[in-house]
């Protein structure tokens, strides 16, 4: 056998395997790490970083008297 033949292996018949699969998206990968790690308390955390977010992303458009007005 030649070094430009190659015999497929486990290992490869996986990686065809993973690559046939259907991707989730990024909130699905994120729920699923916190379901299968145990790291609820990441949750709050999460949902205020997307809450500043949207405040900032609102503070550049026409509702930005009414959130300067919350602080």
């Amino acid at each position: 056998m030649s070094e430009t033949e190659h015999k497929p292996t486990d290992t490869d018949n996986e990686f065809v395997h993973q690559g046939a699969m259907k991707r989730s998206s990024l909130a699905g990968e994120i729920f699923f790490f916190l379901k299968s790690h145990r790291k609820w308390w990441m949750l709050p955390l999460l949902i205020l970083f997307l809450l500043f977010g949207g405040l900032l992303i609102l503070s550049g458009t026409g509702a930005a008297p009414f959130i300067y007005t919350l602080f």
